[in-house]
């Protein structure tokens, strides 16, 4: 398997757009990812946007994205109150917002949801991402769920057991509303980052994988 080191440019910062329909989604797809971002990006920005967050989640989505990008100097968080499980019906609205974030950044990295997931919020997102940025690029994160719809991802990123173990500490400790869900569980989520790395050879077993449908090298 090649390897390809994410250029780094010390003159600039590394922009990175975290997008998710639901406080906890970006944790779950690439909070691992994040993590090790944070810890060895010199000059690192990150936007992180939660579509639909409302009460308590709001709350959470705040807390957990202040855990997740800790130690990062330039951050922006951003929540909207879009219903959950009626995004397709607020499609205008939420791609008003897409075409806003556009305007406020040009990211050199952007995170969002699968195209081929199954939840209709996640699929909208996914969508809008696609439509909105033509020039950049998107890796599409994965979210373990009852559909069963998780693919064949072609990206992988190596997790070490101390980034992963911290990616699900944080995700339970940030996340109280969800501890009634039978899947929200430490196995759960280390299981998921354990079959990815003995896809992708992880040394320390661990890894995040993503979905990119293209990409230009520049050689």
């Amino acid at each position: 398997m090649l390897a390809f080191p994410l250029p780094m440019d010390n003159h600039r910062d590394l922009r990175v757009l975290c997008l998710g329909s639901h406080a906890d989604d970006i944790e779950i797809g690439c909070g691992g990812t994040i993590l090790k971002l944070a810890a060895s990006a010199n000059r690192l920005c990150v936007h992180w946007v939660v579509f639909g967050t409302g009460g308590e989640r709001e709350a959470e989505a705040k807390e957990s994205a202040g855990r997740f990008l800790a130690g990062v100097e330039h951050t922006s968080v951003i929540t909207h109150h879009f219903r959950d499980g009626f995004f397709p019906y607020e499609g205008a609205r939420i791609k008003q917002e897409f075409e806003v974030i556009k305007q406020r950044i040009s990211p050199d990295i952007i995170f969002t949801h699968a195209l081929a997931d199954r939840h209709q919020d996640h699929r909208l997102i996914a969508d809008l991402t696609w439509n909105t940025f033509r020039d950049h690029l998107i890796l599409e994160y994965e979210i373990p769920k009852y559909d069963g719809d998780l693919g064949s991802p072609n990206v992988f990123v190596h997790i070490d057991s101390e980034t992963a173990g911290r990616k699900v500490r944080e995700l339970l400790e940030s996340f109280p509303s969800q501890h009634d869900k039978h899947w929200f569980t430490e196995d759960t989520f280390l299981s998921l980052m354990r079959i990815r790395g003995m896809e992708s050879a992880a040394r320390h077993k661990y890894a995040e994988a993503f979905t990119c449908r293209k990409l230009l090298l520049g050689l």
